[in-house]
């Protein structure tokens, strides 16, 4: 059984194209203001979260509630997502004054974040062929 893509899916993916797309499902998503944006990093923990350190950052406008969309990953292997909610559109992650989220995000396996930034341990993610479908769930501060 093959299912079409969705009408929003099927525009394109983001990002520079190869022969393996990701469909990323983002839930909880507040309102249809400003992106989701999805950063993909590579099977490297000393590269995750860090400046520069990602493959790629894809951004889609948001849909309240839930915001599909399909981007490019280099080849089928294992790679780790940071996904947030720019309400703004100013392409950053805003932060409070004390430095704690001010928008949502989540990450790959819906990795925990009660006590801080995840591992990369928890975020990895095996990408084993084309078109494989993942989801997060956002968290709002």
């Amino acid at each position: 059984l093959t299912l079409a893509p969705a009408p929003a899916l099927a525009q394109g993916c983001t990002g520079r194209p190869s022969a393996t797309r990701l469909i990323v499902t983002v839930s909880n998503v507040r309102s249809a203001q400003g992106l989701i944006a999805v950063t993909l990093y590579a099977d490297d923990s000393r590269r995750f979260l860090a400046r520069r350190g990602s493959l790629y950052v894809g951004r889609v406008p948001a849909r309240a509630g839930v915001t599909r969309m399909c981007i490019f990953v280099p080849a089928p292997g294992t790679y780790g997502l940071a996904v947030y909610h720019d309400a703004d559109a100013n392409r950053r992650f805003n932060r409070n004054a004390i430095g704690l989220p001010a928008e949502g995000y989540g990450f790959s396996n819906d990795a925990p974040t009660l006590f801080g930034l995840p591992r990369f341990s928890s975020v990895r993610l095996a990408v084993p062929r084309d078109g494989f479908q993942t989801s997060v769930r956002l968290r709002y501060p």
